[in-house]
């Protein structure tokens, strides 16, 4: 009796088999189909055709092959699906509208930009183009790996080599199951000169790159048809998400006929727009009467390039008629750009800098594979020569012995008992041809020897250094951009959209002030106004306990601000970003501007935008008195977010920065009354993430409390806690080498206490003193004693100790433009007393 067939059906939860069957499906869909390999910006069916072309030895300096014959070998080998999606594929990649560097030279029809189909593929012909030996180069090197073909019986690549990035070059879209990609076309020379400058960071400067330098570079996408993107915004947007919506517009010329009207020339379309379908939507909407005007409209493209004729009655305005045009049709379009693709074979959506360092680690690991297959070849090959060698040396009994063999086996023995030879190299000796043994083969054989040697040599140091490595990828890549490279198709234009709200912001002078406590305000330009030495000061701002006013800075409303915090961070933020304030308002918390990490405060803020290009580094000081010289250029795209300005011990705290430019001599001082001088170029130039050297040895209870530079002035000025100070020629301290414990500067004792900061400065300036009770006095350089170095100085301030008001700060201020004396009297502000208004600037 025959098995029941209902005996064999298996009963299932249907929603959990349609489930499980869906995402096998969707995975297949995404992995294997829809999203190119962020390596080589190919899909599978793209990657497998390329590969059968080349297999066929189907190369540029071939003849053309039928397009069928080639979609036959991957349709048999490779791609079990339909002949057409593998002829789609292959037209696409020929179709000069859509690859911005055709990987494929097709020949026959193959379509047009009017959305005409290619002839069917038994008409057509194609080969690779040049650039896609490019993509190909070395992969008989075993640079890639290979895996086993759908029926096992062939090996395929799961990537290309690929010596340029062409996810990016070429773009590439696709839709899989829950997502799509729409990565748009770039400029070669622009995308390559991106990845030299992540392999300089590395090699020359030993850092990680920022996505900012590279969008200077890569300006935008460069579509094959040309066009021209409206704005900044939708690029940028693109470049640091991964997503962003770009505004294409035509380009077009207004003309003026002969019989005084106006025409419309259109030469260039956006990206991915039918001509044809163009054409017929604005012939729909003057039919339907949307658009008035228009009075011929014809299509005038030939072989020389694309032309669109639109011409208007002579009674209407063109820049209407334009205007309508934009706007109802795809003269302008919106490009959507998701930048998906497969990383280790997931989805991923990345940015700009992410997909260009993946290609990169990309390229080591090929360039390390060929570099060891090469290195495994010449050394097997330099094995072999050294054992012919050894053998000419000895040519008569090696002779003797393969005369007296009985067969080849024997003769070997023999070889390897009498010379010790390997047995690759015995089987290469009695190959060996007659005309080997002359002088003249000979000398051949020694200069492979040495030539082989030397290449082993450098294959060696390839794989030892990393650097190396990245110097073997720039100079290919470079090779390539050099020999395909072009100028860009496609312009980037203004974008009224594109206004942003610091266009709108005036960019006046203000000054910047910080409290200890980290409460910042921005105000107008107005400074407090000069007193005599030994005078009470003025109130400049409302405090709360134990805090006072710690730095000041004068700068612009669009300049950047970069703040260095104790932690060795950097932030930075526009001036304008911080709220404004009147003069006795304490401000806002710092915390609320920057995201400062836990028991993280600032120390010091420079004005980014006002560093000139002779000041080439930011030189650093700790308390600790560790100095860092690093060059400016590693801060230049510090976000709000944060980055690391130097790396500091546990006990150890950032104190200050200054811009240097490898000519000063630098000053540091110690709450002890020490101080130090020593050349800049003393201290080697590091890269952002560093410790520093040893600037000047101190005491376990001492600290620094200043580095100042020479060129700032022509006395050092010292302030101690309780109000005192003096200033003392910078000619009386000697240059010494960094790392010393300097000598004394300042003599304390107790009505003095210890110094609480020290500036350089000269006659024509201005110091301010800051209490802790937010108490400020300003006073003229000019009007304090010059005194020696082992001095306590004179009175500056009057200090109240018995109510523990001690000297907070010190500051420097500009004078004033103005040659007379006379002040403005004080305005009221919340009840409390206005210093007069000035022009005055601070110097840091």
């Amino acid at each position: 009796m025959e098995p029941n067939v209902f005996d064999k059906i298996q009963e299932v939860d249907l929603k959990k088999t349609m489930e499980t069957s869906y995402i096998d499906y969707a995975m297949s869909v995404i992995a294997s189909r829809a999203l190119p390999d962020v390596r080589d910006g190919l899909k599978p069916v793209q990657r497998r055709v390329l590969y059968s072309m080349i297999e066929l030895n189907n190369g540029p300096d071939k003849p053309h092959r039928k397009s069928a014959r080639i979609v036959g070998d991957t349709m048999g080998k490779y791609h079990p699906h339909g002949d057409s999606s593998i002829y789609g594929a292959l037209v696409y990649m020929a179709q000069k509208w859509n690859e911005r560097y055709p990987l494929v030279d097709g020949h026959g029809n193959f379509g047009s930009v009017d959305g005409d189909g290619a002839a069917a593929m038994r008409y057509t012909e194609a080969r690779l183009s040049k650039i896609s030996m490019e993509l190909l180069a070395d992969i008989g090197k075993d640079t890639v790996n290979f895996m086993p073909n759908f029926d096992e019986t062939e090996k395929e690549p799961t990537v290309l080599p690929a010596r340029f990035p062409n996810l990016l070059v070429n773009g590439a879209t696709g839709i899989a199951v829950g997502m799509a990609t729409n990565i748009p076309p770039h400029n070669l020379r622009e995308v390559i000169s991106a990845v030299v400058r992540i392999i300089d960071n590395q090699v020359e400067e030993d850092r990680d790159t920022e996505i900012d330098e590279v969008m200077e570079i890569v300006k935008g996408p460069d579509f094959p048809t040309g066009a021209t993107i409206l704005g900044r915004s939708g690029i940028e947007s693109a470049y640091r998400t991964g997503r962003g919506k770009i505004r294409v517009r035509a380009v077009y010329n207004i003309e003026t006929m002969p019989n005084g009207k106006s025409r419309i020339i259109v030469t260039e379309l956006p990206y991915m727009v039918n001509k044809a379908r163009l054409i017929e939507k604005i012939a729909s909407l003057v039919h339907e009467k949307k658009i008035d005007g228009i009075t011929l409209l014809r299509d005038e493209s030939n072989r020389e390039g694309m032309r669109i004729n639109i011409e208007l009655r002579r009674d209407v305005n063109v820049n209407v008629v334009l205007n309508q045009l934009l706007r109802h049709t795809q003269l302008q379009d919106t490009y959507g750009v998701i930048m998906l693709a497969l990383v280790d074979n997931q989805p991923k959506v990345m940015n700009l800098l992410q997909m260009l360092e993946l290609y990169l680690k990309h390229q080591e690991d090929v360039v390390t594979r060929r570099t060891r297959y090469d290195l495994n070849k010449a050394e097997a090959r330099a094995h072999i020569l050294e054992g012919l060698l050894k053998a000419l040396d000895h040519i008569d009994e090696v002779i003797r012995i393969i005369r007296a063999s009985a067969n080849v086996a024997e003769a070997k023995e023999q070889l390897i008992a009498s010379f010790q030879f390997t047995d690759e190299q015995a089987q290469a000796i009695v190959d060996m041809r007659l005309r080997t043994l002359t002088g003249l083969e000979r000398d051949k054989l020694l200069a492979e020897y040495q030539e082989l040697m030397k290449r082993i040599e450098e294959l060696r140091a390839i794989l030892a250094d990393r650097k190396v490595l990245l110097g073997v990828i720039k100079k290919e890549i470079l090779e390539v951009s050099d020999k395909y490279g072009d100028d860009r198709r496609t312009e980037i234009g203004y974008d009224e959209f594109d206004i942003q709200d610091e266009d709108m912001i005036p960019d006046d002078d203000v000054v910047v002030t910080m409290t200890h406590l980290g409460y910042i305000k921005r105000m107008t330009a107005d400074n407090f106004r000069s007193q005599n030495r030994g005078g009470k000061g003025i109130r400049g701002m409302q405090t709360i306990q134990d805090d006072y006013i710690d730095d000041l800075l004068m700068t612009t409303n669009r300049h950047p601000l970069m703040f260095f915090t104790n932690k060795g961070r950097v932030y930075r933020i526009k001036a304008y970003e911080i709220p404004e304030a009147g003069r006795t308002a304490r401000g806002t918390a710092i915390i609320n501007l920057i995201p400062l990490q836990k028991e993280e405060y600032v120390t010091a803020f420079v004005a980014a935008g006002e560093l000139d290009e002779d000041q080439k580094y930011l030189t650093m000081a700790t308390k600790r008195g560790i100095i860092k010289r690093t060059a400016v250029s590693e801060y230049a795209n510090v976000r709000k977010n944060g980055l690391q300005a130097i790396v500091l011990r546990e006990d150890d705290d950032l104190i200050e920065v200054k811009a240097t430019n490898d000519r000063e001599d630098i000053f540091m001082v110690s709450k002890h009354g020490m101080c130090i001088r020593f050349h800049e170029t003393d201290v080697r130039v590091t890269g952002r993430v560093s410790m520093g050297v040893i600037g000047m040895r101190i005491d376990e209870d001492d600290q620094i409390v200043g580095m100042q530079l020479e060129s700032q002035g022509e006395d050092l000025l010292v302030a101690s806690e309780y109000g005192y100070g003096k200033k003392t020629p910078i000619s009386e301290f000697r240059a010494q080498n960094r790392g010393g414990r300097g000598v004394l500067c300042y003599k304390i004792v107790e009505k003095t206490g210890n110094l609480i900061g020290a500036k350089i400065v000269d006659d024509s300036r201005e110091i301010m003193l800051m209490t802790n009770e937010g108490i400020l006095i300003q006073m003229t350089v000019e009007g304090i004693s010059r005194i020696g170095r082992n001095t306590s100085g004179v009175k500056l301030m009057d200090i109240d100790r018995e109510n523990g008001i001690t000297v907070a700060g010190i500051a420097k201020v500009r004078t004033s433009d103005d040659t007379d004396d006379d002040m403005i009297e004080p305005q009221e502000e919340s009840g409390e007393e206005m210093a007069s208004e000035t022009d005055r600037e601070n110097e840091e």
